[in-house]
């Protein structure tokens, strides 16, 4: 899939989709500076919104794990998160604990009765919220394995599900990885490589090289030059589809820099009382 996107204003930033699928999403950001860039891909990988479990409470667990090795376990299974939105952080819900609109609760509880070994998948957690379960790629998949059983062995399990990001803690984030490149023939020379004979050859350049030229190595260097072309690479968990990653952190981004616009509003404005003219004169 091919596309671009932007406003009239020919100054403002770009983007043109090289490629996009269920899991990864491959752009071009132009028109805009290095910082603006870099910020963007900060806030993908650690502002986004999701689901995942937070609290796991054990009423039975007779498996050759320990209870904080299944609980670590099941903090990392990918959530389904589309309507993340809905959801309320726990610490602006007026709950007590918890409540259908800061979570969802999920119960296991399974007993081996088998004589061989019984694998226990996350696509057996039971969830109490239809639109948030464990990430499946296709219908007959089961999810990540969670623990393996033997005859006897049992895991009873309550777990609560909260909205977070991963700044929280990483398995919040939406994101496998985020590649991000810009100057890819290094025409600003912000790289300095380490090579033994050719850096040509023992350094290869990426795909990205065929969206730039080679600047002439015999002209002046220009010392105020700045990137304005940067290339990203979105590879997501599941939880969300790349197309609502990047959008989802571009309205995280407008909101950081619209509450730091107005804190610097609130700081230059005069105060009202203090320019008040009772008509006396100024000491």
């Amino acid at each position: 899939m091919n596309g671009s996107a932007h406003v009239g204003d020919q100054n403002a930033p770009r983007v043109r989709i090289r490629s996009l699928d269920k899991t990864n999403v491959d752009f071009v950001l132009s028109n805009t500076s290095l910082s603006v860039a870099n910020s963007l891909r900060r806030v993908m990988i650690a502002e986004v919104p999701t689901m995942a479990i937070d609290l796991v409470e054990f009423y039975e667990n007779t498996t050759v794990l320990a209870d904080e090795y299944i609980a670590h376990r099941l903090g990392l299974i990918p959530l389904v998160s589309h309507t993340v939105d809905k959801f309320k952080y726990t610490r602006d819900c007026t709950c007590a604990e918890y409540c259908k609109e800061c979570s969802v609760e999920f119960t296991l509880h399974i007993k081996c009765t088998e004589s061989g070994t019984r694998t226990v998948y996350s696509s057996e957690l039971i969830s109490s919220n239809k639109d948030v379960v464990p990430v499946l790629e296709t219908e007959d998949d089961r999810g990540a394995i969670l623990v393996k059983m033997r005859k006897g062995q049992e895991l009873n399990v309550h777990c609560i599900a909260k909205k977070g990001v991963a700044k929280e803690h990483s398995k919040w984030s939406p994101c496998a990885a985020v590649a991000f490149e810009y100057d890819p023939h290094n025409n600003l020379r912000h790289l300095d490589y380490w090579y033994e004979k050719s850096i040509k050859d023992e350094w290869p350049l990426s795909k990205n090289a065929l969206e730039e030229q080679e600047r002439d190595p015999s002209a002046p260097f220009d010392y105020k030059a700045e990137p304005t072309t940067f290339y990203f690479n979105v590879e997501t968990i599941g939880c969300l589809d790349p197309q609502e990653v990047v959008t989802k952190a571009t309205r995280v981004l407008q909101e950081k820099l619209g509450g730091l616009q107005l804190a610097l509003d609130e700081d230059q404005a005069p105060d009202a009382a203090a320019n008040v003219d009772d008509g006396e004169p100024w000491v």
